[in-house]
């Protein structure tokens, strides 16, 4: 087992390359933001970077913000290295290039799982569960980790300006919804009733950049990332409503924002931090 106190043996940024026990070949780098004052009742949020797999800037993003939040920042980097598509990580490796179906036990989206569970056998933490952040491609990992599970140790979790989405219905297929999975009608209520946060910058609506997903499936979804991201939110509530259940799915604009990962962690720091304080207090 790696030994993880290094990411927290003092304030401020640490780095530390971590195999996941599901892929010991594949190296992953952690990039912690440890605040000044810090015990084993501290609040943990991971944080998802987009497709520059540039995780040691999002938790610099981070490192601003985990003095005021009273949180520590976790940021996991899939280098391209060792997960070299966008397979391993929008989509979680639950398919292989042909669309086969992986094992559960392969997929990517029990990562954050195990590196949570990790910290509390190390006696890093005593929490029970942890906050989500994911930005753009890591909005896309977040939303659709969370719709195959993985929630039980997740207390908040922010979804924000994702390309595309895993649409909450059995109609459409996976990867741009939920059909043809193991998925069903009882799998999606707790799914629906989790309360999600999507958030979306007003002005992310650029559909030139090079990854903006432009497919048909994609556009389908929407004309870009911000109508995107409520037709999402929308289509939960429609769902809930068949399914007779209540959807706990939030959407938030960020006014004046555009695809830019600082903003919208800056954005989301002061939500993520009440609601894992919360918890704690609750």
């Amino acid at each position: 087992m790696i030994d993880l106190s290094p990411l927290l043996h003092a304030p401020g940024a640490h780095t530390l390359v971590y195999t996941d026990p599901a892929f010991p070949e594949q190296p992953l780098l952690l990039h912690s933001a440890r605040p000044h004052r810090y015990d084993t009742g501290t609040p943990i949020v991971i944080v998802h970077h987009g497709v520059g797999r540039n995780g040691r800037d999002y938790r610099d993003y981070w490192l601003r913000m985990v003095d005021a939040a009273g949180i520590l920042a976790i940021a996991i980097e899939f280098t391209e290295q060792a997960f070299p598509d966008y397979l391993w990580y929008h989509f979680g490796n639950r398919h292989d290039q042909s669309g086969k179906p992986n094992p559960r036990e392969q997929w990517t989206y029990g990562i954050d799982d195990r590196l949570f569970a990790a910290l509390r056998d190390q006696g890093l933490t005593r929490r029970e569960r942890y906050g989500l952040f994911g930005h753009s491609a890591g909005g896309q990992f977040v939303h659709r980790m969370l719709s195959f599970g993985y929630r039980e140790r997740v207390t908040v979790a922010v979804s924000a300006n994702a390309g595309t989405y895993a649409m909450p219905t059995l109609d459409i297929a996976w990867p741009f919804g939920l059909g043809e999975t193991e998925l069903d009608a009882d799998t999606l209520r707790p799914l629906l009733e989790f309360p999600l946060t999507v958030m979306t910058g007003t002005n992310d609506t650029k559909t030139t950049g090079r990854y903006f997903p432009k497919g048909p499936r994609s556009m389908r979804q929407g004309a870009h990332r911000h109508e995107r991201a409520h037709n999402y939110v929308r289509s939960g509530h429609a769902a809930a409503e068949m399914l007779s259940t209540r959807c706990a799915w939030t959407v938030i604009d960020v006014p004046d924002v555009g695809h830019d990962g600082e903003r919208m962690s800056i954005a989301a720091a002061p939500l993520v931090a009440a609601a894992l304080h919360a918890s704690e207090a609750g």
